[in-house]
């Protein structure tokens, strides 16, 4: 027990900067009009993303993310929202990795990637300054500047820059995955955070595609000093397509011996009113790696699942 406890006491500091980045989240979307609410940890059906897998609770599961419900809010007629939840995915765990962690989630109607991008990046640079940090930090030793805009490069460049070879072709070998994790995310710029964006139209998820080139979608991913913090997109608003996606997820969840979840048909049913919007969501526990130069997750978080 004493070693637990000291092992909290050991965070203090640290979930000190936690509870003032949280505070800057909220300062910096309060003076942008944007409401925060509140929606429901466990629902009926997440979205079925071959990927991710949710936590079963009594028939229902436990949110991988707040996205279904906040989406149905936009179709409500709120414009400008945002949440700092709990968010939980199965079997996840690593030096930024828990099965519990915090999502920061937020979504503008009349806004689409390229605004996020600008936001995002308003966004880290807001509390940075609300933190005393300034402009430019030092993450374990390596100077970022954070000023925008940010390095952005597009995921088919990544490839064929970093990993030698197209992001179709990846895709056709199977190593799509592998090439990002090993080829593409280790080679980004350090000093500079970097916008990965223009994601094969596969890899879509819940986004638009581009009008003018429908073979990639209206998606980016943030990474900053080679650690991925963000994802997001300019949000699909068409039901049919919507739903011929999450057949094809169910589809290879059931190929890949998975839990096949339901389909969330109220989402579905809601999804036409919804306005043209684009929405972010930002990891606030790798956030407060980068302004505390944590090298594990464990770090700030006050319990992990080996001391509860």
């Amino acid at each position: 027990m004493r070693d637990v406890l000291a092992h909290l006491r050991a965070k203090r500091e640290n979930l000190k900067v936690r509870a003032a980045v949280v505070e800057g989240i909220r300062r910096f979307f309060a003076g942008r009009g944007y409401l925060e609410v509140s929606t429901p940890v466990r629902i009926p059906a997440p979205a079925p993303e071959p990927h991710i897998d949710a936590i079963p609770s009594h028939g229902w599961f436990l949110q991988t993310s707040p996205e279904i419900a906040m989406k149905r809010l936009l179709a409500a007629g709120y414009g400008r929202i945002f949440q700092v939840c709990p968010c939980f995915r199965l079997d996840e765990r690593g030096s930024r990795h828990l099965s519990e962690f915090t999502l920061l989630e937020w979504y503008a109607d009349g806004a689409d990637y390229r605004d996020m991008m600008a936001e995002c990046e308003d966004l880290v640079l807001f509390v940075s300054r609300h933190l005393g940090r300034g402009d430019r930090i030092d993450f374990r030793g390596q100077p970022i500047d954070l000023a925008g805009p940010w390095e952005r490069i597009t995921v088919d460049e990544a490839f064929r820059k970093y990993a030698g070879r197209t992001a179709e072709e990846a895709l056709r070998t199977g190593s799509f995955d592998e090439d990002i994790a090993f080829s593409v995310e280790p080679a980004l710029r350090k000093d500079r955070p970097v916008i990965l964006y223009d994601y094969p139209a596969s890899q879509a998820s819940l986004a638009r595609l581009k009008e003018t080139d429908p073979s990639v979608a209206e998606r980016f991913e943030c990474y900053i000093s080679g650690m991925e913090l963000a994802n997001a997109f300019t949000e699909l608003t068409d039901p049919a397509e919507q739903r011929e996606r999450f057949v094809r997820d169910r589809e290879e969840r059931k190929r890949a011996g998975k839990t096949d979840y339901p389909l969330p048909e109220s989402f579905l049913e809601e999804l036409r009113r919804m306005p043209p919007s684009s929405g972010v969501a930002l990891g606030v526990d790798r956030l407060v790696m980068l302004f505390t130069g944590a090298a594990s997750i464990d770090d700030v978080v006050p319990f992990t699942p080996e001391i509860l």
